[in-house]
């Protein structure tokens, strides 16, 4: 008994070191931010898109993407089928928030479906719609944003059906709607989100320390599975496996997928690498996704090795190069184009692979190229830029490194946010190396 309060008293502190709520108020602060998205965004958004009727359908264990964001914080699925109503009356300034299901969706949506008085939930939807008489009724359904495209062919089916034929010319897709939900933040979500990626930035330096690594022993498998350990400690998730890799003088650059599908596993992690991870994790409904760099200090080394320095600071270049060419309503395609022309007009070789991050990690929004895909994507990366989203600055640049006769690759990736007042990193951004173990001063070593 005394080991375990011992053990809950040490994961407490850490919790507490680290800022994270209890699940409780987790949930006061979801329901929060959902209100406030509720009331104040989701009007602005509907007026945006031209849609004054958004209709979202799902059943138990086989959510909406888009529905899923907006459960109430104590509803981890939605129950049996759920259908929300989203009425815009703009001329009236008001917004109606229904639920056709038996239960209220929460504090935010009441129920609007008494099955005593209409025991079929598809005519009592057709009533709300009747009785408001919309001009567009937007669906969840899109070829190319798969977190937009929630409703499920049997939903679709069956909601066509009931509806009325006078209707049916009026129902599109809800596309840019659903996108702009989930891409856009507001300004409480943003307080959040430095508060998510200083908790990331904070494991991961632990990660790269010698609490964790002991040159000689320790491999990059160790590292990874201790990085799900910690965030399972601290009560968090991570939404993808991290991942931990090496680079080093006596190994060849190998696969150009080497960091991405043919990474070996189980690499001992020696004194000279330069050590890479890319890690994430979720909390209060959003993400982040983060890489950075560390490096192994050889025996009588107190600080990486210049060309190492160096080839950090041409990584950094090419974040400035990138982020310096964003521009509201400027494509991802547009971005990607002039910031890879500019970063090898300098003489750098940038490779740029950014997409928007929030609700998901790998989210809906404006897409700055894949790793496969350097030439431009098409339809994700030809949507434009908005303001009040974040992005997953992801890159890297690759660096001719003499003195180990071979190419090394900067990887890089933070929380950017691009708001009114330009570009900003989240919680700042690596300019610097760690050292697996910290340089002791005191010691000489």
């Amino acid at each position: 008994m005394i080991r375990f309060f011992i053990l809950f008293l040490l994961i407490t502190l850490q919790i507490n070191a680290q800022q994270i709520l209890p699940e409780r108020q987790r949930a006061e602060v979801v329901d929060e931010i959902l209100a406030d998205r509720f009331n104040n965004l989701l009007p602005q958004l509907m007026d945006n898109s031209g849609i004054d009727m958004w209709v979202l359908i799902s059943r138990e264990y086989n959510e909406d993407p888009v529905l899923k964001t907006m459960l109430p914080a104590t509803w981890l699925n939605a129950r049996r089928r759920t259908i929300l109503v989203f009425y815009r009356n703009k001329e009236e300034n008001k917004i109606e928030k229904l639920a056709v299901a038996r239960y209220n969706f929460g504090d935010n949506i009441i129920s609007a479906w008494d099955k005593e008085k209409e025991p079929d939930q598809w005519k009592r939807l057709i009533q709300i719609i009747e009785e408001r008489n919309p001009k567009t009724i937007g669906l969840n359904y899109s070829d190319a944003f798969n977190i937009c495209d929630g409703i499920v062919k049997t939903d679709y089916e069956a909601f066509m059906k009931n509806l009325p034929d006078s209707f049916k010319p009026k129902v599109k897709s809800a596309e840019k709607l659903a996108i702009n939900w989930i891409e856009t933040r507001t300004e409480r979500e943003m307080i959040i989100y430095n508060q998510l990626v200083d908790i990331t930035h904070n494991i991961i330096e632990e990660a790269f320390s010698e609490k964790v690594i002991t040159p000689g022993v320790t491999t990059t498998t160790d590292v990874e599975w201790w990085l799900r350990d910690k965030v399972k400690a601290l009560g968090l998730k991570t939404w993808f496996h991290p991942s931990v890799d090496v680079q080093r003088s006596n190994d060849g650059l190998g696969n150009h997928l080497y960091a991405f599908s043919n990474r070996p596993e189980n690499m001992v992690i020696m004194p000279g690498d330069l050590l890479h991870c890319d890690f994430g994790i979720t909390y209060l409904r959003l993400n982040t996704d983060c890489q950075e760099h560390a490096y192994v200090l050889k025996p009588g080394e107190t600080s990486p090795p210049k060309f190492l320095v160096d080839a950090l600071k041409d990584g950094n270049r090419v974040q400035d190069i990138f982020t310096s060419n964003f521009k509201t309503g400027k494509t991802g395609n547009d971005v990607l184009k002039a910031s890879l022309g500019q970063g090898k007009s300098e003489g750098l070789n940038p490779a740029i692979y950014t997409h928007p991050l929030g609700l998901y990690g790998h989210s809906s929004g404006t897409t700055l190229g894949m790793w496969d895909s350097q030439g431009g994507v098409p339809i994700t990366g030809d949507y434009p830029l908005h303001e009040n989203t974040v992005y997953a600055i992801e890159l890297n640049t690759t660096v001719n490194i003499p003195e180990w006769k071979r190419d090394i690759r900067i990887m890089l990736e933070e929380a950017g946010f691009w708001g009114k007042d330009g570009f900003r990193y989240v919680n700042g951004r690596q300019t610097k190396l760690m050292t697996i173990p910290r340089v002791m001063k005191h010691q000489g070593n």
